[in-house]
């Protein structure tokens, strides 16, 4: 589906490699995506390999429109 350029434009970008997001891809994939403590998990997860530091307040907005569904299916709808 993606191929190496896609994934070496993310890592210049984002500083993170491949491997790091296949493996969060993969963890998201095998999640339970209707848990509130996983999903917290993964938010914190994902902002500390973005090197970001995720506020309560943000966290609790992400957790909440995922658990009402409320995120776009089609990626090109986020942007």
């Amino acid at each position: 589906m993606f191929g190496d350029a896609f994934f070496k434009k993310v890592e210049n970008k984002t500083n993170v490699d491949k491997n790091t997001i296949l493996s969060l891809a993969q963890k998201l994939q095998n999640s339970n995506m209707k848990d509130e403590k996983v999903l917290r998990d993964l938010v914190q997860e994902i902002g500390g390999i973005a090197g970001k530091q995720v506020s309560e307040e943000k966290t609790n907005k992400i957790v909440n429109a995922i658990m009402k569904d409320n995120v776009p299916k089609d990626i090109d709808k986020m942007f």
